[in-house]
């Protein structure tokens, strides 16, 4: 019974991961990566769209984006869009496509990316303990309601505090890997 209400909560946890997986992607390093426009949403034919559904994103080279719109007359409302996400980068519209030349990142700017990345993994990890306390909170109910005994709610606390742990040092490699990746010049 213990390991079924935590085995429950295992794609939520996952989510959590995922997200912050996510979220990471979208961190500038200095290096083209489309994933730096996945949070730029465009005003296209009366509804707000992921930059993704309106165009194709795609890396020139390893300064450079190259956005095509599949109607090109979308190209001035990705343009304003990328601008209005302040991203910290100008497009270029030559008419077909849009061109982003990702500027140098100076020591300072990669500084605070690196905070930033850290407060992105805090996010996680409260991520992570909101789901754990809900898992608590259904083990509790479960004792109370005597579908598992005082030393199963022991014993899966243990067991569940064992998985937060190794949730936990995902998020840390994950963002160890992002840090070294945002240094590297």
């Amino acid at each position: 019974m213990v390991d079924q209400i935590i085995n429950s909560h295992k794609s939520e946890f996952d989510k959590v991961i995922d997200r912050y997986a996510h979220e990471l992607n979208s961190v500038r390093t200095g290096r083209a990566n489309p994933a730096l426009l996945s949070t730029v949403m465009v005003e296209s034919y009366g509804s707000k769209m992921p930059i993704e559904h309106v165009a194709s994103v795609s890396v020139s080279d390893a300064k450079t984006l190259t956005i095509s719109p599949w109607d090109k007359s979308q190209l001035g409302a990705i343009d304003k869009a990328i601008q209005m996400a302040n991203l910290g980068f100008n497009p270029t519209n030559d008419g077909n496509v849009i061109r982003i030349t990702l500027p140098p990142m100076s020591e300072e700017r990669r500084k605070e990316m690196v905070k930033m990345v850290g407060q992105m993994a805090e996010q996680g990890r409260i991520g992570i303990r909101n789901v754990r306390e809900s898992v608590i909170k259904e083990l509790k109910k479960a004792e109370s309601d005597g579908k598992i005994s005082k030393d199963d709610l022991t014993f899966g606390q243990k067991k569940l505090q064992e998985q937060i742990d190794k949730y936990n040092e995902e998020i840390k490699k994950l963002a160890e890997q992002k840090e070294k990746e945002v240094m590297t010049v």
